[in-house]
């Protein structure tokens, strides 16, 4: 084989474990070396490569580092992978619960790029209920939405947002204009879609309003069927920008405000202490950050 010299098995090992775990300490005590030793195969492992893999010192990834990364866990994998074994039995199966339209507009338009990554992983998705956080089964991972932090998880913000009122061009028509949708009496003229998950007292705070939660209306407890039913002339509707943009996109709604302002509700990827020790943990909760960043 001619080419690149293919770098140390050692190297890698000491590159993939102490991207996961982020301590030199607990790096050097899983591959039973010492810290030093994690340091020197580390900076053997960059200047072979001629990149720097970590960025600052609480080791967090280059974009060249989070690159290479897949590429090792790959090779790592397949290296796991004993010849004359069918491909089910070793498969690794990872559970990951997440909220409905977070799945269906941001996580799987971007499923077939982990699978390409990591096809030896099995993934298992299944629903979770916003806010309260109720999955059908136990799950290596989930999405949690809301304040945070969890005390009884780890975790890692994956994603903020912002929201902006909309509703159909239909609905803009009919009882519009709004003219910025920012003073009592514009917002007390439309109908608005109450969702637990986004309260319309974001909004009236930050644009200075006496207004208080509406008490009336048609509510959803997901923010896809708000979106949907705004789309439906049931109203205007809070949406969250970068969750809602497919709706922006194709016209089905519009936006009333040329300001959006934050939430104060976050998306967090969860898991059990000590459940990143698993390699196909660390690789989904590394690529989710990577995807979404």
């Amino acid at each position: 084989m001619s080419g690149h010299r293919i770098p140390p098995i050692q190297g890698l090992l000491a590159f993939e474990a102490l991207a996961r775990l982020r301590s030199g300490t607990l790096a050097a005590e899983e591959l039973n070396v010492t810290p030093s030793a994690v340091s020197h195969r580390i900076r053997q492992l960059e200047s072979q490569l001629g990149i720097k893999l970590f960025s600052r010192g609480d080791f967090t990834l280059t974009t060249d580092g989070a690159a290479y990364l897949a590429r090792v866990r790959e090779a790592l994998t397949a290296l796991q992978q004993v010849p004359g074994r069918s491909a089910s039995g070793g498969a690794t199966r990872l559970r990951v619960a997440v909220t409905p339209t977070f799945s269906r507009q941001l996580l799987l338009p971007r499923l077939a790029l982990f699978r390409h990554a990591y096809p030896d992983i099995d993934l298992i998705l299944q629903v979770t209920i916003p806010m309260l956080n109720v999955t059908a089964e136990e799950a290596d991972i989930e999405l949690r939405f809301g304040t945070g932090p969890y005390p009884d998880r780890e975790s890692v913000r994956l994603q903020s947002d912002t929201v902006c009122p909309v509703c159909s061009p239909e609905y803009l028509n009919t009882a519009g204009p709004f003219d910025g949708f920012q003073s009592d009496e514009t917002v007390g003229r439309a109908r608005l879609i109450r969702c637990p998950l986004e309260p319309w007292r974001t909004w009236f705070t930050e644009c200075g309003l006496t207004l208080t939660e509406p008490r009336e209306g048609a509510q959803f407890n997901d923010i896809g069927l708000v979106l949907d039913a705004a789309v439906a002339g049931f109203g205007v509707a809070l949406m969250r920008m970068k969750l809602g943009a497919a709706w922006l996109d194709n016209g089905r709604l519009v936006r009333l405000s040329e300001r959006q302002v934050a939430s104060p509700n976050h998306y967090f990827l969860c898991w059990q202490p000590g459940a990143l020790e698993r390699w196909e943990c660390a690789a989904f909760v590394e690529w989710m950050k990577q995807s979404l960043g």
